[in-house]
């Protein structure tokens, strides 16, 4: 099992030392993260204009271009809407987490400004990027970009990762316009992490190896990359809505706590699960046991991505295989068989 990096990292051009991990206070029972609060709400939900505004999204996005990327990612050639006005029909309002979530959304969508092009290439699969892997875990936003960088790739742009996960139809889900827990891994019942003591950090940041193992094993609710088929965008990348939580690089104003860095996808809980939203409350030092991350590429030849004027730019790092040997769990509960319905019970 690999355990909690123990190496220092270094950040930023005047190599600011960067080593350990905090611990995090318990999350509220169902809920996926500390304090999450998600952003993301159909900008029609939001008091924009829905029926009379901007231009219909482009239907005939070109699919993605073999051969332009290396062989364990996809080409994305596409374009991107960066406030795309869509009409959810089916709110939900979790109480837990403080989460609207979209259940469902009308068929129909409009973009609020002008498309631009897009190409890149991504991981197909949650890092270490194959397939029937246990996603990588436990590494914070600076040991997930220097591993990527250690493998000549970088973290995805927050909107590289839409993107891929819309598809070249543009849709809400990689699989379509309604939310449908069967179709990726999602709506899992919470397992209560356990603590050392009443009020000590949790197990899963134990400098024990065998006591974190043994935790993160338990708590364990993933599935191997790739085997839920159902799970891919219409780029053919997986996963990309529930199983762990994504690192990226926000490419919007940077935020108090979470500065340049975002979380895309949500993990295997209640979560938001769909392409757009993403999670700032979290600091880019922040390491948890169902986050993890994919890698991007510039595709050769092809016009660099320019994000939104708003982003900063991510400090550099030192390029360094943090994620070590992969993951491996022993009696691992999975998902629960039982999943949150809509109405927040038991199907």
């Amino acid at each position: 099992m690999r355990g909690l990096a123990g190496s220092c990292l270094f950040v930023t051009v005047f190599l600011v030392v960067f080593c350990g991990q905090s611990a995090p206070s318990a999350p509220p029972e169902g809920a996926p993260l500390p304090g999450s609060q998600e952003a993301g709400l159909p900008t029609s939900q939001a008091g924009a204009p829905h029926a009379d505004a901007g231009v219909e999204l482009d239907r005939d996005a070109a699919a993605a271009t073999p051969g332009r990327c290396p062989d364990d990612m996809v080409a994305v050639e596409t374009t991107f809407c960066r406030d795309p006005d869509r009409r959810c029909t089916d709110v939900e309002h979790e109480k837990t987490n403080h989460l609207a979530i979209c259940h469902a959304f009308a068929h129909e969508q409009r973009c609020l400004s002008t498309e631009v092009p897009i190409a890149f290439c991504i991981d197909r699969y949650e890092y270490p990027n194959r397939k029937g892997a246990h996603p990588t875990w436990m590494l914070d936003w600076y040991q997930a970009q220097a591993t990527c960088e250690s493998n000549g790739k970088r973290l995805c742009w927050a909107s590289e990762w839409t993107a891929a996960c819309e598809g070249p139809e543009h849709t809400p889900f990689p699989y379509g316009w309604e939310r449908d827990h069967t179709q990726c891994n999602m709506d899992n019942f919470f397992i209560e992490p356990k603590k050392f003591g009443t009020k000590g950090a949790f197990l899963f940041y134990a400098k024990d190896r065998d006591i974190q193992a043994r935790e993160l094993s338990r708590l364990d609710q993933s599935v191997p990359s790739g085997s839920m088929q159902s799970c891919q965008s219409g780029f053919g990348v997986y996963d990309m809505p529930g199983n762990v939580d994504e690192w990226v690089v926000s490419d919007e104003p940077p935020r108090e706590v979470s500065k340049w860095a975002g979380l895309k996808g949500g993990a295997w809980g209640h979560v938001r699960s769909q392409c757009r939203p993403m999670t700032f409350s979290h600091d880019p030092a922040f390491a948890y046991y169902f986050v993890g991350f994919r890698c991007c590429k510039d595709i050769e030849g092809a016009p660099r991505w320019a994000p939104s004027p708003d982003a900063i730019p991510a400090p550099p790092v030192l390029p360094h295989d943090f994620a070590g040997p992969e993951v491996v769990v022993t009696d691992s509960p999975g998902p629960s068989k039982a999943k949150w319905s809509r109405a927040g019970k038991v199907e």
